[in-house]
């Protein structure tokens, strides 16, 4: 069985989008109809995050795959994902996938990420909305370009697009609880392991350029530090 865990705090706009995409890769053919079973970590929700997760199981179930939710009140990151990935090996999930609620996975993501054949896959993600930012957009998106390297053996770690044999994650130790960087610290224990990687851009990931970034130092919050240096920089009159 393959596993997706998605830590959620108070998502409730973006997790439908989601699922819906994730639904989409556990039913993409070339899985050749291993179950896959979803879970959702609802880490301190006070929203309609958790009506969200219920109004799509029955549509995990009709297409032969499972969702769960699992609430938490930890409100870090690296608790709940490490939380999702226990839930997922208890019910003897051999491969392991972790995204974002504010993201949406491409339909081969699961398909990709089993079929390099490696222990663990780091994935890139790409941003394909930065309205958000408003006038500073175009200025946003020309700076990823230049600074970003979405291309196969890329070197950078996302929570929101990583996958990795349960045997190997708990060989390493698992997340850590801490609140932020938990995708760099399990990647730099599986490293020190011995662990198979796959640096790819196959397994494609859309994620959000959302002005209110959940997780202190992740790559919302990046964006946002980038947006202020600009700003910064700007001439003054």
């Amino acid at each position: 069985m393959i596993g997706v865990a998605i830590p959620a705090h108070n998502e409730e706009a973006c997790l439908g989008a989601c699922l819906q995409a994730v639904l989409h890769a556990a039913t993409h053919p070339q899985l050749a109809g291993e179950p896959v079973m979803v879970c959702v970590v609802l880490d301190a929700c006070d929203d309609g995050t958790a009506a969200v997760v219920r109004g799509w199981q029955a549509a995990f179930t009709l297409a032969g795959c499972r969702l769960d939710a699992l609430e938490i009140s930890a409100r870090q990151v690296g608790s709940a994902r490490a939380a999702g990935a226990l839930h997922l090996i208890a019910a003897e999930a051999r491969w392991l996938a972790f995204t974002d609620a504010d993201t949406r996975v491409s339909p081969q993501w699961l398909a990709v990420q089993v079929a390099l054949g490696a222990d663990v896959v780091c994935g890139s993600v790409a941003v394909d909305d930065w309205s958000p930012h408003a006038d500073k957009a175009q200025l946003l998106r020309e700076h990823f370009a230049r600074t970003y390297h979405d291309r196969e053996d890329h070197r950078h770690i996302h929570g929101a697009n990583l996958g990795v044999c349960a045997l190997a994650y708990q060989a390493a130790g698992g997340f850590a609880a801490v609140a932020c960087h938990e995708d760099v610290l399990l990647v730099r224990a599986l490293e020190l392991s011995g662990a198979r990687f796959a640096w790819s851009a196959l397994p494609r990931v859309f994620t959000s350029a959302r002005l209110d970034a959940r997780a202190r130092g992740g790559f919302g919050d990046t964006l946002l530090a980038v947006t202020c240096e600009m700003e910064a920089a700007l001439p003054t009159t």
